[in-house]
């Protein structure tokens, strides 16, 4: 299972960029999408999730700036990110858990996988 994440870079406060992720290589349905970051010195921390019914999870920080969604049928998910801060500076990983192992067509466990992640810098 390969992701590839996509849409980073330089944007001023208040701009908005839009991130995706897009995957490949899994024969079986991708269960939750989601996208975490990571700025220097800190711990990785969840951004958004959304489950394969389209329900999402939102971290405080980001409730009312970012949209989470996917496209079941590409096996794409987009983070729409608005009224950007220089705090939302990181690197922006997306990840999602689909089948793992299994034995022909039967899921036998799940796995998480991670994408490469992408740079969003948020200044003036």
């Amino acid at each position: 299972v390969q992701l590839q994440a996509s849409g980073g870079g330089l944007v001023q406060p208040g701009g908005s960029l839009r991130l995706s992720c897009a995957v490949s290589g899994s024969g079986f349905p991708i269960n939750d999408m989601a996208w975490y970051r990571e700025a220097p010195g800190k711990e990785r921390e969840l951004v958004a999730s959304i489950s394969s019914g389209g329900s999402t999870n939102y971290a405080d920080s980001m409730k009312g700036r970012f949209t989470i969604s996917r496209d079941n049928a590409k096996n794409v998910a987009y983070l729409q990110m608005n009224s950007l801060k220089p705090d939302d500076t990181a690197v922006y990983y997306c990840n999602v858990e689909t089948c793992g192992t299994f034995s022909g067509i039967r899921c036998l466990r799940n796995a998480d996988y991670w994408g490469q992640g992408t740079q969003v810098t948020v200044s003036s």
